[in-house]
């Protein structure tokens, strides 16, 4: 069966989200608006629809965009692993303007769509990384009675505590003392 209608034109899906990124940059998620990203990026608002029915749809691909820039391969060494998750996301958050991550923070408490997506957007590579965490804790670099879960919060939750809160750089040496005194001194037998 031949399809009906133009083929989709590939360039189409990174330039309605880089536009709707330029826009939340400059509105926030409330001042946001389909028709000017659709002006932005030079398609019909149509297009955007068929593809995202809501702007809360439109702003979870964004944050799953966010999410991929941090890939998460794990290779069997739980601290480089575990080093290189907090490297990314400390890297990733030094380069995206504070007031687009809180107002992603903020839509994501506000609207419920938002939350939902991006909370199930999480839980598969929250997943990964607790497994990961439950290894490190088998080889004795965490201690077993450490709740996964909450290590992923020590690890990842003040980086977005210095840079929403402290104002404080998350600079490398930051990100090593803090897997440091989360995981406890590196063993160099």
């Amino acid at each position: 069966m031949v399809g009906r209608g133009r083929p989709r034109d590939a360039g189409v899906e990174g330039r309605v989200l880089e536009a709707a990124m330029t826009e939340m940059r400059a509105r926030g998620y409330d001042g946001m608006s389909v028709d000017r990203v659709a002006e932005r990026a030079g398609v019909a608002k149509t297009t955007i629809y068929r593809r995202w029915p809501s702007k809360a749809e439109l702003v979870v691909a964004m944050i799953a965009g966010l999410r991929s820039a941090v890939p998460f391969e794990p290779s069997g060494d739980a601290r480089r692993d575990l080093t290189e998750l907090v490297t990314g996301i400390a890297a990733t958050l030094e380069v995206i303007p504070t007031t687009l991550v809180a107002d992603l923070t903020a839509a994501a408490a506000r609207e419920p769509r938002v939350g939902d997506s991006v909370r199930a957007l999480w839980a598969e590579r929250h997943a990964a990384v607790t497994a990961v965490i439950a290894q490190a804790q088998s080889e004795g670099l965490l201690l077993a009675h450490a709740d996964p879960g909450v290590v992923v919060d020590q690890l990842v939750g003040p980086l977005y505590y210095r840079l929403l809160i402290t104002g404080e750089p998350i600079d490398p040496a930051y990100v090593r003392a803090l897997v440091h005194s989360t995981l406890g001194p590196e063993n160099k037998s």
